[in-house]
């Protein structure tokens, strides 16, 4: 089974009648998502792309009291309270596609959310999918197919990549994560491996990492420790980034001597797993160590 969403995800967005939220939830719906309402304060009774729209999720709730998971469009000066009003309704899965969310903020909705047993995806991401079932987030439904690797990675635009490099080659996905860019995000590689050791479906693991935290280092660690009974196979971005030099987004940015590029690298290297220097070496590995 997928891990986070499959079939039976209840969607509801929240900011869906603005620019962003409007558009991916037609993408969403064209996918075969199951999109049961939208919310936006001062909207309700609208409908978009036959979407139903309330004023709050609590609205939304009596109408559609199956929805377990929401995606979040909202402005990044309104995200926060969109976040706590999500995880306050009991929405189990929370996808915050927001980015400029301040740091601060997201760490306590990121804590309460722990409390709750609400998986929070984001901020600052590209979302959930599971190939052939259903789509949560903004990434191209078209470069997945159903399959058995998963994906967890700190980049919206490598997982397409590295996931149409997969597909092209015969391997399809079971489910991939884009976790989030920030320094501060819901779930990290370790929750999401965790997640994939406990899932039949899923046969091998590709971390798509970047320069920046020690977000690869605690992974690596943890694959050592628990004896990670899957294969995994990294790739790392921002090689040749020189220090203080920022990757796109607040999360990538290598200082205080931590970070880099080729302390992530050993880290993998030296707990066994492999790590490709290039998306395609990706799927090298994964034919080396998957035999049909």
């Amino acid at each position: 089974m997928a891990i986070l969403v499959d079939e039976n995800t209840r969607v509801i967005v929240q900011g869906i009648t603005g620019r962003e939220g409007s558009f991916h939830t037609k993408l969403m719906l064209e996918y075969g998502t199951k999109i049961v309402a939208g919310v936006t304060p001062g909207k309700g009774g609208a409908n978009v792309h036959g979407v139903p729209v309330y004023d709050t999720v609590e609205e939304a709730l009596k109408s559609h009291p199956d929805a377990n998971t929401s995606i979040i469009f909202v402005p990044a000066r309104f995200a926060t309270d969109a976040v706590y009003e999500a995880i306050d309704n009991g929405m189990k899965v929370v996808v915050v596609i927001t980015e400029h969310i301040p740091v601060h903020e997201a760490l306590e909705f990121v804590n309460y959310a722990r409390s709750k047993n609400t998986w929070i995806v984001g901020p600052n991401c590209p979302g959930v999918i599971s190939p052939g079932k259903t789509k949560v987030g903004i990434m191209p439904g078209h470069v997945f197919r159903e399959g058995n690797i998963g994906i967890v990675s700190r980049s919206g635009t490598l997982t397409y990549e590295i996931a149409f490099t997969l597909t092209r080659e015969g391997y399809g996905q079971s489910t991939a994560i884009g976790i989030g860019g920030d320094p501060i995000t819901g779930m990290d590689f370790i929750d999401v491996l965790e997640m994939y050791r406990n899932d039949d479906e899923t046969k091998a693991v590709v971390i798509i990492g970047e320069i920046g935290g020690d977000a690869e280092e605690r992974a690596a660690k943890y694959i050592l420790d628990t004896k990670y009974p899957k294969p995994v196979i990294a790739y790392i971005a921002g090689k040749t980034a020189p220090p203080g030099k920022r990757m796109g987004h607040a999360g990538a940015i290598i200082s205080m001597g931590s970070g880099y590029y080729e302390d992530k690298v050993k880290a993998f290297t030296s707990v066994g797993v492999k790590v490709a220097d290039t998306p395609f070496r990706v799927v090298e590995y994964i034919k080396e160590l998957i035999k049909d």
